[in-house]
């Protein structure tokens, strides 16, 4: 029996006899001679059958796409005008002496060649098992194995051991809604399914593994869209007796070899990566994850526009209210007032209120305040802008932090719309954001974690726990490509003293504290050595490398934007007495 090889391989049999496997890529009849493009996992191999092989020749004139079927024969050179340099196997081809049909195949719902359109992706996910035989998204699934594989042995370099952890654990309040997985055996309990591993890598310190490491499912029931699913996998990692700057350095050595190994032909903008306080990141960007490629950083006009005769600009100043705006280079080659009420109708879905502008032109400016600013004025914010003829400076008033997450929503917009996205798709833009917030106030104003309530404060933050808590910094970094967060950590708290303060501040009662944290609070009794970790998304990561617009690109099968499996049809109903052994009724 002949051994079977990967199509892509061919070449290098030339004259050998050999056993191809796959499936019927095309099938081109020209009469007396059949040309099959047989493909594997690999690649395409063209199979050729001549009509005076009878039987064989028959047989070959069954083939539809997508058969699947064996092939055997020998390895000739193709004739020199009938050479494919698009393939690798392009120059040979197999003069087939035995063929076998494994199976049929229906016609299928869309066509998987690269020319033909791609189709939606309902359909995609309702056939994934199809989708996925397309060679972009083989591709696709290639690369996220050879990024993981590289990421094991990265860390095992390091010393550190792949650990797994349960999936079905306690659930504690860490930020995000759990997955709830009702107990059989202990009716009107529950499991939930693993955010992350956060609390059980801590306890893996506790029990002095050191270096810990896995590639983790997580799970969390949120609202979908682009760069999120109920579930994704992350690298978790946690070591003892370590430092931020210990972490985030071996973490940017591990992406930039990911960067050198996958993403050859994109361009690196810095290296190291740079480091951005979170107030540094929010007054430049407006946002805790900016995307460094694209620029427009945010300006502050509150001072000259103290001297513009606005009867509202005067009244938001007085309040506290600011003036801060943007520069969009060469604004002008497509802003128009059309585009101009477009932006405005965007900002009033993201809940703003107005949207100022100056257009710098040749002959003077453009600007719904012409008549209220005065020559110093218009120099002022040009200078301030470091604007040239053609640049436009948009502007925003209102309370501080409102305009900054409004100038973020605008920033990007006017990316979108100049077609300076397009310019930068070929870019790797990372940076690390640092010096969290300890807390924050959720939508209803209530105290919460930023990161979560395991997160050390700054040392020299800790006195302000009882007098300003919301002044607290946290040794929490988080690193950001593209706009992308792809990655969080922290410093732990390894105290139990200051670990029940913490949880005290989030206003959990005593009795809360030992039902939720009891577990890990009684582990710090015994001896817990400083720790810390990160949990780089490996999704995120593939999704940015391969120039997608979702997850749902770089993931074998996923849930659609609805959180459904189109495929399997989940979630489902259940058998009634398989429900009720579970304790559950359904209320209508």
């Amino acid at each position: 029996m002949q051994p079977r090889i990967s199509s892509i391989k061919t070449p290098e049999h030339l004259s050998q006899t050999v056993t191809v496997k796959g499936w019927v890529d095309r099938r081109r009849d020209h009469g007396q001679l059949i040309f099959i493009d047989l493909r594997d996992r690999d690649g395409i191999v063209q199979v050729v059958v001549n009509a005076e092989q009878g039987e064989l020749y028959e047989e070959a004139k069954k083939l539809r796409d997508e058969y699947c079927i064996r092939v055997t024969g020998q390895v000739v050179k193709r004739e020199a005008d009938l050479i494919n340099p698009n393939l690798p196997s392009g120059t040979i081809e197999i003069i087939a002496s035995e063929l076998e049909i494994y199976s049929t195949s229906k016609v299928l719902p869309f066509q998987l060649h690269e020319e033909d359109d791609t189709p939606g992706e309902e359909i995609r996910l309702q056939y994934r098992y199809l989708d996925l035989r397309r060679k972009e998204m083989q591709d696709r699934i290639k690369l996220r194995y050879d990024v993981i594989d590289y990421i094991r042995s990265f860390m095992k370099e390091r010393n550190y051991w792949e650990i797994e952890t349960p999936i079905l654990i306690k659930g504690t309040p860490e930020g995000s809604r759990e997955y709830l997985v009702p107990s059989r055996l202990h009716p009107g309990q529950f499991f939930v399914l693993p955010q992350s591993p956060q609390q059980l890598k801590q306890l893996l310190m506790v029990s002095g593994m050191e270096k810990y490491f896995q590639i983790a499912r997580c799970f969390r029931d949120e609202d979908q869209r682009g760069d999120r699913q109920p579930e994704f996998t992350q690298l978790d990692l946690e070591a003892s007796f370590t430092s931020q700057k210990e972490i985030t350095s071996m973490i940017e050595e591990m992406y930039l070899g990911i960067v050198k190994r996958f993403a050859k032909e994109q361009e690196l903008l810095a290296d190291p990566f740079p480091v951005l306080t979170y107030e540094e990141a929010m007054s430049n960007y407006g946002n805790d994850k900016p995307d460094l490629r694209i620029g427009m950083k945010i300006g502050d006009y509150s001072e000259i526009f103290k001297q513009v005769d606005s009867n509202i600009i005067q009244s938001i100043l007085s309040k506290g209210g600011v003036v801060k705006g943007i520069k969009a280079t060469q604004g002008a080659n497509w802003f128009s007032r059309k585009v101009f009420d477009q932006l405005m109708e965007y900002l009033k879905q993201h809940g703003g209120q107005g949207l100022l502008y100056v257009q710098y032109n040749e002959d003077g400016i453009s600007s719904p305040l012409s008549k209220f600013m005065s020559e110093e004025v218009i120099r002022s914010i040009k200078q301030s802008a470091q604007a040239e003829t053609g640049d436009i400076v948009f502007m925003i008033a209102g309370e501080n932090q409102v305009t900054l997450e409004l100038l973020n929503v605008l920033r990007q917009e006017i990316a979108r719309r100049s077609g300076l996205y397009k310019q930068v798709e070929n870019q790797l833009a990372f940076c690390w954001v640092v010096d969290f917030p300890l807390f924050e106030k959720n939508a209803e104003g209530e105290i919460t974690a930023s990161h979560h309530p395991f997160t050390a404060p700054k040392k020299e933050d800790i006195a302000l726990l009882d007098s300003d808590p919301f002044a607290i910094k946290s040794d929490a970094y988080d690193i950001v490509l593209n706009g992308v967060e792809i990655g969080g950590g922290s410093i732990r708290i390894h105290d139990k003293d200051l670990q029940r303060k913490v949880f005290q501040t989030l206003n959990f009662t005593e009795a809360e504290i030992e039902a939720k944290f009891g577990h890990i609070l009684k582990a710090f009794e015994y001896g817990v050595p400083p720790h810390g970790g990160i949990a780089p998304g490996i999704d995120r990561l593939l999704m940015i490398l391969t120039k997608t617009e979702s997850i749902r690109e770089v993931t074998a099968f996923p849930k659609n934007q609805s959180a459904k499996d189109l495929m399997l049809g989940a979630p489902s109903a259940m058998p009634s007495k398989q429900v009720r052994e579970m304790g559950i009724q359904i209320l209508e």
